[in-house]
């Protein structure tokens, strides 16, 4: 009796762009540019003496992303970048330059996995303020993140706070 082992591998990295977005990732007056294709986040940089840019790192991730928005709380000088994905879950990943990658700093739960309709993920949208973030589905379910700093100038993130409406659809965020 043989057994059949399947194992999904793609040969080829995407190419498409679905979203960019900019920011000071790296550092203080850093301007880059974060792009998602498809489940890779990609960090470039723009090159002065060749008039292009520049790819600094390229990390893949385990689900498709569906949204990134830049984040940065008050008083901080780098930004921070909210993933929605399709894996039911919100991370915050940091680009720290010393080892030239992207970190996890926190992830939350909060729904199911797949790209539904009623699970959030579509939309997130931050505060220009850098006090909160909101993550919601195209119908009825929205999550409001409220973001602060702890004792050791960490980012501290609180349970999520219900900003659910019924027989609502949501275009935009």
């Amino acid at each position: 009796i043989y057994t059949m082992y399947l194992y999904s591998l793609a040969l080829q990295p995407p190419t498409g762009i679905s979203q960019a977005i900019y920011g000071n990732f790296s550092g203080p007056k850093a301007q880059e540019i974060c792009v998602a294709k498809g489940r890779i986040l990609e960090l470039f940089r723009p090159d002065e003496t060749k008039k292009k840019l520049v790819s600094i790192y390229s990390q893949e991730i385990f689900g498709v992303i569906r949204k990134i928005v830049p984040f940065r709380l008050t008083g901080y000088t780098k930004d921070f970048i909210v993933i929605g994905s399709d894996s039911g879950r919100i991370a915050i990943v940091e680009f720290q330059a010393e080892t030239c990658r992207f970190v996890k700093i926190h992830q939350e739960t909060y729904g199911k996995s797949g790209v539904r309709r009623t699970v959030p993920g579509d939309y997130v949208a931050g505060d220009p303020k850098g006090r909160a973030v909101m993550i919601g589905g195209a119908e009825k379910m929205k999550f409001v993140y409220i973001l602060n700093r702890d004792s050791e100038n960490k980012l501290t993130i609180s349970s999520p706070l219900e900003a659910h409406k019924a027989h609502t659809v949501l275009f935009d965020m």
